[in-house]
């Protein structure tokens, strides 16, 4: 069955890891103007979307939050679910799947003291193995991953308001992440570029404190010898591989830029790829993921804190 209303209607079905955030990505979504439902019962999800459609005269936009406890829930039985929303006329299904690290999954689950709704009677550190298992062919079917891992939860609502605030568009949505390598690569990342090869700004003294939102730090990584030809190469690569991926359906693309640290290197590189989309007329959400802990090794000796 279909909507009889004539108007197109957005679907986002949020999932992912229970403790990743999936209630507060839901509640940032409906700030952005999306009528929410959480954890209906999959055999509804039908039902759902032609009552949104029948009852509106405008553009629908909706957000679904499923997962392990919904009733009805298998993986395969959601996937069948998606894959019959996929192919309605009426719908644009954007798969929204929230991931984490075990480590933050536990100290938050440690923190709040909830229970893991897999655990039974066993550890969470079980629960969380079982359910990775379970859901991780629904996180190879999603159209975006965000891994919230060292998001707080202003920046899981502003990622949410960059991605979803406005009404779907042909143009691709680009975030650029800056981070630091000893903390692991995004696991988002759909293109990853290693600015590692710059002078580092952390062994001048008079830098040390400082970012690379600083000027003069920009000005620094700017003069490192084959700065200039390597960043108009990637400028060269990601103007010509944007419409590329476009064409191919994809409606959001993450480049990441990693340093050792994620506060000089990777962070002015990002800030100017950021400003180069812009000029292309992309309206990129620029990020910088390993900022705040990269200045709080600030008071540390300098002998223990971390160069970037």
């Amino acid at each position: 069955m279909s909507g009889v209303s004539g108007e197109t209607m957005r679907l986002v079905l949020v999932t992912g890891l229970s403790g990743a955030g999936k209630t507060s990505a839901l509640g940032a979504l409906a700030d952005c103007g999306f009528e929410t439902v959480d954890n209906p019962p999959i055999k509804l999800l039908d039902a759902i979307m032609d009552d949104f459609a029948a009852s509106s005269h405008r553009d629908v936009r909706v957000a679904i939050g499923v997962d392990e406890r919904t009733n009805g829930f298998t993986t395969e039985r959601l996937a069948n679910t998606i894959s019959a929303l996929r192919q309605r006329q009426d719908v644009t299904l954007t798969l929204l799947y929230l991931d984490c690290s075990n480590e933050t999954l536990l100290r938050r689950f440690t923190e709040t003291r909830r229970r893991h709704p897999m655990a039974g009677g066993e550890t969470v550190e079980a629960a969380l193995a079982l359910e990775r298992s379970v859901i991780v062919p629904l996180k190879e079917q999603a159209d975006i991953t965000v891994d919230t891992s060292d998001l707080s939860l202003t920046e899981l609502r502003r990622e949410m308001q960059e991605r979803f605030s406005e009404e779907p568009g042909d143009s691709l949505s680009i975030s650029v992440v800056s981070f630091g390598f000893k903390r692991g690569a995004p696991r988002e990342a759909d293109i990853l570029f290693d600015v590692r090869f710059l002078t580092n700004p952390y062994w001048n003294p008079d830098l040390r404190s400082s970012t690379g939102l600083d000027a003069e730090v920009d000005t620094f990584v700017s003069k490192s010898e084959g700065f200039t030809e390597v960043f108009n190469s990637l400028c060269t690569l990601v103007r010509q591989v944007t419409p590329l991926y476009a064409k191919e359906g994809k409606s959001y693309l993450t480049i990441a830029i990693g340093c050792t640290g994620g506060k000089h290197r990777s962070v002015a590189v990002s800030e100017r790829l950021g400003a180069f989309l812009r000029g292309l007329g992309y309206k990129p959400a620029v990020r910088h993921r390993d900022l705040r802990k990269a200045l709080s090794t600030i008071s540390k000796p300098a002998v223990l804190a971390e160069a970037s």
